[in-house]
């Protein structure tokens, strides 16, 4: 071995990011295994490599004295030198599969040490190679990962971690999401060729991955401002995330999404056109479960804490959105709130268990109202067309229709609810001044009003103000009308009989 080689794998070493003396000590490792079989020693043997000239001097250890008991060594040993006359031949003989080896194993050593704590990260590379199995993508000089898409049914042990809809080229630049570093020498079961594969592997498919893509383009994500709760994804075809705000004024939908758009599309583009739904998170599990089914409208949800599941109902028309093509919606609203989600249509709702907790979407119906059109809804979910009659929300077809549809509404409640019902309408429409200014009426009056219209408020339709003016309206004057506590507790009284 000449001073040439010496240098070329000083050399080498220094490329590869390896000690030099690591590097050389592991040869002569090596070296002395081959010379003891090569020359059949019976003693173990030593190589040593001269670090200027690169003379190699091969020594066999003789034991001397009386072996150990015990152990079978002896207390001394005495080289003895025993280098043949072509120790070039069989050293250069050895030198490729042994340095190639030794390269292979310190330089997964040192990605090892420098990426185990980077699990989760997000790294930028090139494609260097793609197979059938895995695509290779090069991080740096030196420094390769494994995207491995092998078939699962072939290869039950190993990973899929490629999008079914993404194709990569040589030389194309990708984001991924480092899931595992290989330690060396350590095998898994199932996994093939581990040893002379990638340390790094690499995943495209992994709901983090939107994490970190989300981090780089929201300077408010990275800053702790906006917070992304949770993630529900299937790549390659669509996301929902959940963000909230750590800052009382800061919008986390709008923060996300940027201005028109351009912060959500440059996620969008990087995952190869996945659509990606942002939904602001809320503490209330039903305003949750609504959001998270965007962009289907949601009519109320229900949900049951004992169960863990949460009953949606939706306009006979929302209902595929709300589902979703081959249930993915709603499956994605699942896995992004953790709650079990059934969906029924209003068209079934009779079916609904009792109401335990229930939303109304208070805008759409605002916007409904102030287009004038009639707010009756029949059974195929279609919108009357007419325009409502003056001071009701329905047209002359269907008030009446209405007025019966509440009347069945008002038999689920009970009966002392109802009556109250009305009576507080009454001091909010009818004597709203003369109200207020009774000084002797008792405001306990007021609170059962106000405990039977939290009770019944989202189970009673508008149109019971006609209902006001005639039965029980004249109980609710009375109330109004009475200046002692006595004549109220009197005329709530007869409110409750008149009801029944």
């Amino acid at each position: 071995m000449s001073a040439d080689l010496v240098a070329a794998l000083e050399a080498l070493a220094r490329e590869k990011n390896i000690d030099e003396m690591y590097l050389l000590d592991q040869l002569e490792q090596s070296l002395a295994e081959s010379y003891q079989k090569v020359l059949r020693l019976k003693w173990d043997a030593r190589v040593t490599i001269d670090r200027e000239s690169g003379d190699i001097i091969v020594e066999e250890l003789v034991g001397q004295g009386e072996p150990d008991d015990e152990t079978g060594e002896y207390e001394e040993y005495i080289p003895r030198v025993v280098t043949p006359d072509d120790v070039s031949r069989i050293a250069a003989q050895n030198a490729k599969s042994v340095i190639q080896s030794i390269v292979r194993d310190a330089s997964r050593q040192a990605i090892y040490e420098e990426f185990a704590e980077r699990k989760g990260d997000l790294i930028t590379g090139t494609v260097l190679q793609v197979t059938p199995d895995f695509t290779i993508i090069k991080i740096r000089d030196g420094v390769e990962a494994e995207l491995p898409h092998f078939d699962r049914k072939r290869s039950s042990h190993e990973l899929n971690e490629k999008p079914e809809n993404e194709h990569y080229r040589h030389n194309q630049r990708l984001k991924s999401l480092i899931i595992d570093v290989r330690e060396p020498g350590k095998r898994e079961e199932g996994s093939r060729g581990e040893t002379t594969r990638p340390a790094l592997v690499v995943s495209r498919t992994h709901p983090d991955l939107i994490r970190r893509l989300f981090e780089i383009e929201v300077p408010e994500i990275y800053d702790g401002m906006v917070e992304i709760k949770n993630v529900a994804r299937e790549a390659g075809a669509r996301s929902k995330i959940a963000v909230s705000s750590n800052e009382p004024n800061l919008d986390p939908v709008g923060a996300c999404v940027g201005p028109k758009g351009s912060r959500v599309r440059m996620v969008v583009e990087e995952l190869r056109n996945e659509r990606v739904d942002v939904i602001q998170w809320d503490a209330a599990p039903d305003v949750f479960v609504a959001k998270a089914l965007s962009p289907a409208k949601v009519t109320r949800v229900l949900i049951d804490e004992d169960t863990h599941y949460a009953t949606v109902v939706v306009p006979d028309d929302q209902l595929s959105l709300a589902i979703g093509k081959e249930g993915q919606n709603a499956r994605l609203a699942a896995r992004l709130t953790g709650w079990h989600i059934d969906i029924k249509s209003a068209s079934l709702k009779g079916d609904l268990p009792a109401l335990v907790n229930t939303l109304f979407d208070e805008e759409e119906k605002a916007a409904e109202r102030e287009d004038g059109r009639c707010e009756y809804v029949n059974d195929a979910g279609v919108r009357c067309r007419n325009h409502a009659r003056a001071g009701s929300h329905y047209c002359g077809v269907h008030e009446r229709l209405a007025e019966a549809e509440s009347r069945e509404t008002l038999d689920d409640i009970v009966p002392v609810a109802r009556a109250e019902q009305f009576i507080e309408r009454a001091i909010a429409s009818e004597d709203a001044t003369q109200a207020e200014s009774a000084d002797e009426v008792r405001h306990e009056a007021f609170d059962r009003a106000r405990d039977a219209v939290a009770l019944a408020e989202d189970m009673l339709p508008d149109s019971d103000a006609v209902e006001l003016e005639n039965g029980l309206g004249k109980a609710a004057r009375e109330v109004l009308g009475s200046t002692r506590a006595d004549n109220a507790e009197d005329a709530a009284s007869v409110a409750e009989d008149q009801a029944e």
